[in-house]
């Protein structure tokens, strides 16, 4: 009878789901949100056989074929085979998104700029994450804590020589870590001084707290956030070599700032939990009590943050590129067929209008999808 009891009682309650099902099922009722995923999939199925098919010794679309009695031909039009050797004629017969001043052919060239720049979104978001989780998490829960006056002089001398050795400057690089690896040595023996002969003037002063953990860190972040970010950019790219390396590099680093106080934010409010007070009390470390109970509480609006950041990334090198600061030949991005048809906007319009139409769907899809994530992962966004 108790049997019954319990299944006629179950079939009246709702069924079990989980986490992601839950998830799946608010999400989805963002349309938006859908459509802007639906295409970010598409995006990265393009760039990933643009990857494959304008890669190699032998290219399915050659992306740098050079044809130049093909030069600025309309999309859609078809090649002059009396003109043209066996390996110049297109590969699909006609030219599906016109050629341009060169004779090259656009739609391979935008098959090559699709991985270029998810590529470099990825990267570069990744980096700015990453340096931002870092930063948030040691401002949220060890802010409290302050740095010593012998940990900024190392700091400053580290910094010097790390900067007299990217100069060039050898031999004063090697005595300024010469510097700081004594520093360390001396430090260290006179902590073990201390128990026996007592703090020095010396070392009273040099274990003298300075400033929080948390000022600094912040402070850091107001300063980053007063150069204009494109300009500074724009600055450092152009003393550095043109490779795409060194823009995912840029990038990714004047950009974890709104990760930084994101994270932050929400570890000064879970540090309070009671669940963190019971894992100090059982004894848990640090660095598990950050990384297995309060990260996994955290990450959601870095999601968020980092989905958007991504079309950030992608204008960015886009602007970079158009400018002529972005990546160097022979690779093809949307920014530099950009920036090689405002010469013909009036003669060739499709040099401009199709790569600027495909970074506004791109951002647009990822700023739809980002804006379904944060709706979704905030409990407070649900009812709006």
């Amino acid at each position: 009878m108790i049997n019954n009891y319990q299944n006629s009682t179950n079939e009246f309650l709702a069924p079990k789901r989980t986490r992601w099902q839950e998830f799946w099922q608010s999400f989805r009722q963002n349309r938006l949100a859908i459509v802007g995923l639906v295409i970010f999939a598409l995006f990265f199925l393009v760039a990933l056989a643009g990857l494959f098919l304008t890669s190699g010794q032998d290219p399915v679309f050659d992306p740098a074929l050079v044809r130049l009695q093909e030069k600025l031909r309309p999309p859609l039009s078809r090649p002059n085979l009396d003109t043209l050797l066996t390996n110049e004629i297109p590969t699909l017969g006609v030219y599906v998104m016109g050629t341009d001043d060169l004779g090259r052919d656009v739609f391979a060239r935008m098959l090559q700029g699709a991985w270029v720049s998810l590529t470099v979104g990825f990267v570069a978001v990744g980096i700015s994450v990453l340096v931002g989780i870092f930063m948030g998490g040691i401002a949220g829960y060890f802010g409290q804590n302050h740095i010593r006056l012998d940990h900024i002089l190392m700091a400053c001398f580290l910094f010097a020589a790390g900067i007299f050795l990217s100069m060039g400057a050898t031999f004063t690089g090697l005595v300024f870590l010469f510097i700081v690896l004594a520093s360390v040595l001396i430090l260290v023996r006179s902590r073990n001084m201390v128990e026996i002969q007592g703090m020095s003037k010396l070392s009273v002063i040099l274990r003298k707290d300075t400033i929080s953990v948390d000022t600094l860190i912040m402070r850091i972040v107001d300063i980053m956030l007063c150069f204009p970010s494109f300009f500074l950019i724009l600055t450092v790219v152009a003393l550095l070599p043109a490779r795409i390396y060194n823009i995912m590099i840029v990038i990714g680093l004047t950009s974890w700032m709104g990760t930084t106080r994101f994270v932050r934010a929400e570890f000064l409010s879970l540090r309070e939990q009671d669940f963190v007070t019971a894992a100090r009390a059982l004894g848990v470390g640090n660095f598990r009590i950050i990384f297995r109970h309060m990260m996994p509480n955290a990450i959601a609006p870095v999601l968020v943050s980092a989905t958007i950041g991504i079309a950030t990334a992608i204008l960015t090198e886009a602007g970079l590129s158009f400018l002529g600061f972005g990546v160097p030949p022979p690779h093809a991005t949307w920014g530099n067929i950009l920036s090689d048809g405002k010469r013909f906007i009036f003669d060739a319009p499709w040099l401009t209008f199709i790569p600027g139409i495909a970074i506004l769907i791109v951002v647009l899809c990822f700023n739809l999808f980002g804006e379904g994530l944060r709706d979704t992962l905030n409990p407070k966004l649900k009812e709006r």
